[in-house]
Protein backbone atom coordinates (compact mmCIF):
# COMPACT_ATOMS: atom_id res chain seq x y z
CA UNK A 1 0.00 0.00 0.00
CA UNK A 2 1.54 3.13 -0.74
CA UNK A 3 2.30 5.88 1.79
CA UNK A 4 -0.26 8.83 2.16
CA UNK A 5 1.70 12.18 2.62
CA UNK A 6 0.38 14.56 5.09
CA UNK A 7 1.50 18.28 5.62
CA UNK A 8 1.45 20.13 8.53
CA UNK A 9 2.92 23.37 9.73
CA UNK A 10 6.70 23.59 10.76
CA UNK A 11 6.35 24.64 13.79
CA UNK A 12 3.80 26.48 16.20
CA UNK A 13 0.59 25.69 17.77
CA UNK A 14 -0.97 24.36 14.40
CA UNK A 15 2.39 21.64 14.54
CA UNK A 16 1.81 20.57 18.38
CA UNK A 17 -2.16 20.30 17.65
CA UNK A 18 -1.67 17.90 14.53
CA UNK A 19 0.43 16.08 15.99
CA UNK A 20 -1.21 15.75 19.12
CA UNK A 21 -4.25 14.67 17.09
CA UNK A 22 -2.20 12.42 14.84
CA UNK A 23 -1.30 10.30 18.19
CA UNK A 24 -4.67 10.29 19.25
CA UNK A 25 -5.60 8.30 16.57
CA UNK A 26 -2.58 5.54 17.48
CA UNK A 27 -0.59 7.06 14.93
CA UNK A 28 3.36 7.54 16.11
CA UNK A 29 5.61 9.35 13.93
CA UNK A 30 9.28 9.34 14.39
CA UNK A 31 10.57 12.97 13.99
CA UNK A 32 14.43 13.55 14.92
CA UNK A 33 14.62 17.68 15.53
CA UNK A 34 14.67 19.94 12.50
CA UNK A 35 13.52 16.64 10.50
CA UNK A 36 11.71 18.08 7.47
CA UNK A 37 10.26 14.91 6.63
CA UNK A 38 9.21 11.44 8.75
CA UNK A 39 7.51 8.41 8.72
CA UNK A 40 4.52 6.92 10.85
CA UNK A 41 5.71 3.81 12.67
CA UNK A 42 2.59 1.90 12.06
CA UNK A 43 0.20 3.86 9.41
CA UNK A 44 0.84 4.30 5.87
CA UNK A 45 1.89 8.12 6.76
CA UNK A 46 4.88 9.95 5.83
CA UNK A 47 4.32 13.40 7.27
CA UNK A 48 6.86 16.32 5.45
CA UNK A 49 6.83 19.87 8.07
CA UNK A 50 6.32 23.01 5.77
CA UNK A 51 5.77 26.32 6.30
CA UNK A 52 1.99 27.27 5.97
CA UNK A 53 1.83 29.39 3.54
CA UNK A 54 3.59 27.24 0.75
CA UNK A 55 1.28 24.40 2.17
CA UNK A 56 -1.54 25.05 -0.19
CA UNK A 57 1.14 25.06 -3.66
CA UNK A 58 2.10 21.12 -2.52
CA UNK A 59 -1.28 20.10 -2.41
CA UNK A 60 -2.36 21.56 -5.49
CA UNK A 61 0.95 20.42 -7.42
CA UNK A 62 0.32 16.88 -5.75
CA UNK A 63 3.78 17.40 -3.75
CA UNK A 64 1.45 15.91 -0.61
CA UNK A 65 -1.77 14.34 -0.79
CA UNK A 66 -3.23 15.94 2.14
CA UNK A 67 -2.63 18.54 4.73
CA UNK A 68 -3.59 20.02 8.48
CA UNK A 69 -3.59 24.01 7.83
CA UNK A 70 -5.67 26.47 8.75
CA UNK A 71 -8.65 27.27 6.83
CA UNK A 72 -7.85 30.73 6.42
CA UNK A 73 -4.48 29.91 4.76
CA UNK A 74 -6.58 27.88 2.22
CA UNK A 75 -9.16 30.38 1.40
CA UNK A 76 -6.56 33.03 1.32
CA UNK A 77 -4.00 30.45 -1.09
CA UNK A 78 -5.92 27.20 -1.65
CA UNK A 79 -7.97 27.67 -4.52
CA UNK A 80 -9.79 24.51 -5.55
CA UNK A 81 -8.15 22.84 -2.59
CA UNK A 82 -11.21 20.45 -1.07
CA UNK A 83 -11.52 20.31 2.70
CA UNK A 84 -12.46 16.27 3.78
CA UNK A 85 -12.87 17.32 7.74
CA UNK A 86 -13.16 20.23 9.60
CA UNK A 87 -10.94 19.68 12.85
CA UNK A 88 -12.01 21.69 15.52
CA UNK A 89 -8.84 23.43 17.20
CA UNK A 90 -6.63 26.19 16.14
CA UNK A 91 -9.46 28.69 15.91
CA UNK A 92 -9.39 31.93 15.17
CA UNK A 93 -10.91 35.01 13.32
CA UNK A 94 -9.89 37.00 10.03
CA UNK A 95 -11.05 40.69 11.11
CA UNK A 96 -10.10 44.03 10.31
CA UNK A 97 -8.83 46.96 12.74
CA UNK A 98 -8.85 50.45 13.30
CA UNK A 99 -6.93 52.39 16.15
CA UNK A 100 -9.01 52.64 19.22
CA UNK A 101 -9.79 56.11 19.24
CA UNK A 102 -11.62 56.27 15.63
CA UNK A 103 -15.28 56.17 15.83
CA UNK A 104 -16.62 52.91 13.40
CA UNK A 105 -20.31 52.82 11.37
CA UNK A 106 -20.36 49.79 9.04
CA UNK A 107 -17.63 48.65 6.39
CA UNK A 108 -18.35 51.52 4.26
CA UNK A 109 -16.06 53.82 6.38
CA UNK A 110 -13.08 51.54 4.59
CA UNK A 111 -13.82 53.53 1.59
CA UNK A 112 -10.51 55.01 -0.09
CA UNK A 113 -8.46 54.07 3.27
CA UNK A 114 -4.97 51.92 3.48
CA UNK A 115 -5.20 48.93 4.94
CA UNK A 116 -2.20 46.80 5.85
CA UNK A 117 -2.78 43.37 5.43
CA UNK A 118 -1.13 39.34 4.92
CA UNK A 119 -4.50 38.37 3.32
CA UNK A 120 -4.95 40.57 0.37
CA UNK A 121 -6.95 38.13 -1.48
CA UNK A 122 -9.46 37.61 1.15
CA UNK A 123 -9.63 41.15 1.78
CA UNK A 124 -10.37 42.16 -2.16
CA UNK A 125 -13.17 39.57 -1.98
CA UNK A 126 -14.87 40.89 1.38
CA UNK A 127 -14.84 44.62 0.26
CA UNK A 128 -15.85 43.43 -3.24
CA UNK A 129 -18.90 41.51 -2.01
CA UNK A 130 -19.63 44.66 0.15
CA UNK A 131 -18.89 47.53 -3.02
CA UNK A 132 -15.77 48.88 -1.11
CA UNK A 133 -12.85 50.20 -2.85
CA UNK A 134 -9.79 50.61 -0.63
CA UNK A 135 -5.78 50.32 -0.98
CA UNK A 136 -4.26 47.17 -0.06
CA UNK A 137 -0.55 47.37 1.86
CA UNK A 138 0.64 43.79 1.61
CA UNK A 139 2.78 42.80 4.91
CA UNK A 140 4.18 39.68 5.54
CA UNK A 141 4.44 39.36 8.97
CA UNK A 142 3.29 41.83 11.65
CA UNK A 143 0.52 44.41 10.33
CA UNK A 144 -0.39 45.88 13.56
CA UNK A 145 2.17 48.02 13.40
CA UNK A 146 1.32 49.97 10.50
CA UNK A 147 -1.30 52.14 11.60
CA UNK A 148 1.32 53.35 14.38
CA UNK A 149 4.13 53.96 12.02
CA UNK A 150 1.22 56.27 9.21
CA UNK A 151 2.06 53.27 7.22
CA UNK A 152 -1.93 52.13 7.02
CA UNK A 153 -5.37 53.09 8.50
CA UNK A 154 -6.60 49.93 9.37
CA UNK A 155 -5.34 46.39 9.15
CA UNK A 156 -6.52 42.85 8.47
CA UNK A 157 -4.98 40.14 10.43
CA UNK A 158 -5.75 37.08 12.15
CA UNK A 159 -7.48 37.64 15.72
CA UNK A 160 -7.50 34.83 18.46
CA UNK A 161 -7.63 35.94 22.07
CA UNK A 162 -7.26 40.22 20.66
CA UNK A 163 -4.91 40.73 23.08
CA UNK A 164 -2.28 42.23 20.13
CA UNK A 165 -4.10 44.32 18.89
CA UNK A 166 -5.03 45.50 22.26
CA UNK A 167 -1.49 45.76 22.87
CA UNK A 168 -1.08 48.28 19.53
CA UNK A 169 -4.29 50.57 20.18
CA UNK A 170 -6.31 48.82 17.16
CA UNK A 171 -10.10 47.35 18.26
CA UNK A 172 -11.61 44.68 16.18
CA UNK A 173 -14.28 46.45 13.52
CA UNK A 174 -15.45 43.61 11.39
CA UNK A 175 -15.08 40.14 11.57
CA UNK A 176 -14.72 38.74 8.20
CA UNK A 177 -14.71 34.66 8.54
CA UNK A 178 -13.86 32.73 11.25
CA UNK A 179 -11.46 30.00 10.67
CA UNK A 180 -10.16 26.77 11.93
CA UNK A 181 -7.72 23.53 11.20
CA UNK A 182 -8.92 21.65 8.28
CA UNK A 183 -7.77 18.21 6.57
CA UNK A 184 -7.50 19.26 3.05
CA UNK A 185 -7.36 17.56 0.06
CA UNK A 186 -4.50 17.59 -2.73
CA UNK A 187 -6.78 17.49 -6.31
CA UNK A 188 -4.08 15.41 -7.46
CA UNK A 189 -4.48 12.43 -5.05
CA UNK A 190 -4.44 8.54 -6.11
CA UNK A 191 -6.58 5.79 -5.84
CA UNK A 192 -4.44 4.04 -3.15
CA UNK A 193 -3.81 6.90 -1.43
CA UNK A 194 -7.67 8.10 -1.27
CA UNK A 195 -7.98 4.31 0.34
CA UNK A 196 -5.18 5.46 3.58
CA UNK A 197 -7.31 8.72 3.45
CA UNK A 198 -10.40 6.90 4.16
CA UNK A 199 -8.66 5.16 6.89
CA UNK A 200 -7.06 8.03 8.33
CA UNK A 201 -10.54 10.06 8.33
CA UNK A 202 -12.72 7.53 10.26
CA UNK A 203 -9.75 7.46 13.26
CA UNK A 204 -10.01 11.31 13.22
CA UNK A 205 -13.79 11.16 13.46
CA UNK A 206 -13.53 8.91 15.89
CA UNK A 207 -11.24 11.50 17.89
CA UNK A 208 -13.06 14.18 17.30
CA UNK A 209 -16.28 12.92 17.95
CA UNK A 210 -15.25 11.66 21.74
CA UNK A 211 -13.49 15.36 22.26
CA UNK A 212 -16.83 16.51 22.12
CA UNK A 213 -18.62 13.90 24.28
CA UNK A 214 -18.63 12.83 28.17
CA UNK A 215 -19.59 9.45 29.24
CA UNK A 216 -21.98 9.93 32.23
CA UNK A 217 -23.38 7.33 34.69
CA UNK A 218 -26.19 7.70 36.97
CA UNK A 219 -28.61 6.13 39.35
CA UNK A 220 -32.41 7.23 39.64
CA UNK A 221 -35.45 5.30 40.32
CA UNK A 222 -37.41 3.27 37.83
CA UNK A 223 -39.97 5.36 37.68
CA UNK A 224 -38.11 7.90 36.44
CA UNK A 225 -36.36 5.90 33.65
CA UNK A 226 -38.19 7.02 31.10
CA UNK A 227 -38.31 10.67 31.84
CA UNK A 228 -34.40 10.47 31.85
CA UNK A 229 -33.79 9.05 28.91
CA UNK A 230 -35.63 11.40 26.68
CA UNK A 231 -32.76 13.89 28.19
CA UNK A 232 -29.79 11.80 26.98
CA UNK A 233 -30.15 11.49 23.22
CA UNK A 234 -26.79 11.37 22.14
CA UNK A 235 -26.83 7.36 21.76
CA UNK A 236 -29.69 5.61 20.09
CA UNK A 237 -30.68 5.19 24.08
CA UNK A 238 -29.11 4.27 27.39
CA UNK A 239 -27.86 1.35 28.75
CA UNK A 240 -29.95 0.53 31.76
CA UNK A 241 -28.32 -2.12 34.57
CA UNK A 242 -30.54 -2.86 38.00
CA UNK A 243 -28.77 -1.84 41.13
CA UNK A 244 -28.90 -3.96 44.53
CA UNK A 245 -31.34 -1.73 45.44
CA UNK A 246 -34.64 -2.48 44.43
CA UNK A 247 -36.66 0.31 42.35
CA UNK A 248 -33.25 1.52 41.42
CA UNK A 249 -31.33 1.36 38.24
CA UNK A 250 -27.67 2.68 36.77
CA UNK A 251 -28.37 4.53 33.11
CA UNK A 252 -25.09 4.78 31.11
CA UNK A 253 -25.01 7.32 28.45
CA UNK A 254 -23.05 9.94 26.46
CA UNK A 255 -23.44 13.77 26.52
CA UNK A 256 -22.92 16.53 24.15
CA UNK A 257 -19.82 18.42 26.12
CA UNK A 258 -21.22 21.96 25.22
CA UNK A 259 -24.72 20.69 26.59
CA UNK A 260 -22.99 19.49 30.23
CA UNK A 261 -24.12 21.88 32.79
CA UNK A 262 -27.94 22.18 30.84
CA UNK A 263 -28.43 18.49 30.81
CA UNK A 264 -26.80 18.25 34.71
CA UNK A 265 -29.63 20.60 35.53
CA UNK A 266 -32.55 18.46 33.60
CA UNK A 267 -31.37 15.01 35.08
CA UNK A 268 -31.30 16.47 38.73
CA UNK A 269 -34.84 17.65 38.05
CA UNK A 270 -36.01 14.31 36.72
CA UNK A 271 -34.23 12.02 39.59
CA UNK A 272 -30.78 11.51 39.07
CA UNK A 273 -28.06 10.99 41.58
CA UNK A 274 -24.71 9.74 41.70
CA UNK A 275 -23.86 11.35 38.63
CA UNK A 276 -20.82 10.79 37.60
CA UNK A 277 -18.85 11.90 34.13
CA UNK A 278 -15.77 10.68 32.43
CA UNK A 279 -13.88 11.98 29.45
CA UNK A 280 -13.84 9.71 26.33
CA UNK A 281 -10.49 8.39 24.35
CA UNK A 282 -12.02 7.18 21.44
CA UNK A 283 -16.34 7.26 19.99
CA UNK A 284 -17.09 4.84 16.43
CA UNK A 285 -20.72 5.64 15.85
Amino acid sequence: MNKLKIAIQKSGRLNEDSLKLLKDCGIYIDNGKDQLKAAARNFPLEVFYLRNGDIPQYLRDGVVDIAIIGENVLIEKGENIAIAEKLGFSKCKVSLAIPKGETYNSVKDFEGKRIATSYPETVKTYLKEKGVNAELHIINGSVEIAPNIGLADAICDIVSSGSTLFKNNLKEVEVMLRSEAVLAVSPKIGAEEKLVLEKLQFRIQSVLTARTSKYILLNAPNDKIDAISKILPVLKSPTVLPLAQEGWSSLHSVIKKEDFWDVIDELKKNGAEGILVCPIEKMVL
